[in-house]
């Protein structure tokens, strides 16, 4: 590949390159570039000569990609994003959007809470851009920005590496939920000693000590933990049908017991407050599309949001 004059290769690789390593998938990456799956086959197979590696091996699940792919999407996507920014450039009111994605790095809380609201919010500013939320916390945020698998992140820290910025959202407190059949008729709060009495259901993303049990240490207390989720969207599955109570976000708290009818209940422990952020590459701020989808984040951040791990 050094010594290939870039005059001899057919750019509309690149974009096959893409949809596959997006889509995991020939039949999915064909239909998303509106190609026959033979042609992307046979993309594929020039791909392969191209670079010299498989690029991508069949498993049960559809296509892998190899170690390689993995190295050349980060420098593939930027490369055809920089062609994207340059046809905004001719016409900045134009829509471009068609067939671009941004990819957000956050917590299911947030997604909960604010996803909706953001798809509608990027929907009125870039028309035809697609989203992609995955999953994130604070402790791989940064890395994951690095390495170009995200390019926006949403999460309490995080983004102190040099090579990123970062705009501060909000901060919020902690709410807890409880099935209300658990509570007495017009309950609406529960006390520390009902609180310690419960069992608890901790979300985290790592680790079986949330920032519930540092609160209950700091008064000589502790909480018996029946069960630990990484996942929030859990919770009602969990705590229904039983006495269980779990302490988390505010944002995720709310929204969840408005779909699900679970108690929605005050803290009973003083937990501290702390700012959610905004995260990006620096280099990123060139980009209008992603400066688009961060104006999105911040209008959806307005109301007072809540911390993005669980207790």
């Amino acid at each position: 590949m050094n010594q290939m004059n870039i005059a001899q290769v057919d750019l509309n690789l690149l974009k096959a390159f893409e949809a596959l390593h997006d889509e995991s998938s020939a039949s999915r990456a064909a239909l998303r570039l509106g190609v026959t799956q033979s042609a992307m086959s046979a993309a594929l197979r020039r791909l392969r000569e191209l670079y010299g590696d498989q690029l991508f091996v069949r498993t049960g699940r559809g296509l892998a990609p190899t170690l390689r792919a993995n190295q050349l999407k980060p420098v593939v996507s930027e490369a055809l994003n920089k062609c994207r920014q340059s046809l905004a450039m001719v016409d900045p009111q134009a829509s471009h959007y068609q067939g671009r994605s941004v990819a957000i790095g956050l917590s299911d809380d947030f997604e909960i809470a604010y996803g909706r609201r953001l798809i509608e919010e990027v929907a009125r500013r870039a028309p035809k851009l697609r989203l992609i939320f995955r999953q994130s916390h604070s402790q791989i945020v940064g890395e994951a920005l690095l390495q170009r698998s995200i390019d926006l992140a949403i999460s309490a820290g995080g983004f102190a590496e040099r090579m990123l910025s970062r705009q501060v959202l909000g901060e919020g407190a902690y709410l807890c939920l409880a099935d209300p059949a658990s509570l007495a008729p017009g309950q609406r709060a529960i006390d520390l000693d009902e609180f310690v009495a419960r069992e608890h259901v901790l979300v985290s993303s790592q680790g079986f000590i949330g920032i519930t049990d540092e609160g209950l240490a700091a008064l000589g207390l502790s909480r018996q933990v029946c069960a630990s989720t990484t996942h929030f969207a859990a919770l009602p599955h969990l705590l229904k049908g039983s006495q269980a109570v779990a302490t988390i976000p505010a944002h995720a708290a709310r929204s969840i017991a408005e779909l699900t009818g679970l108690a929605l209940l005050p803290c009973p422990l003083d937990l501290p407050r702390y700012p959610i952020e905004l995260g990006w590459r620096t280099s990123a701020q060139i980009d209008p599309v992603v400066l688009k989808v961060r104006e999105a984040i911040v209008a959806s951040f307005e109301a007072t949001c809540s911390p993005p791990s669980g207790g």
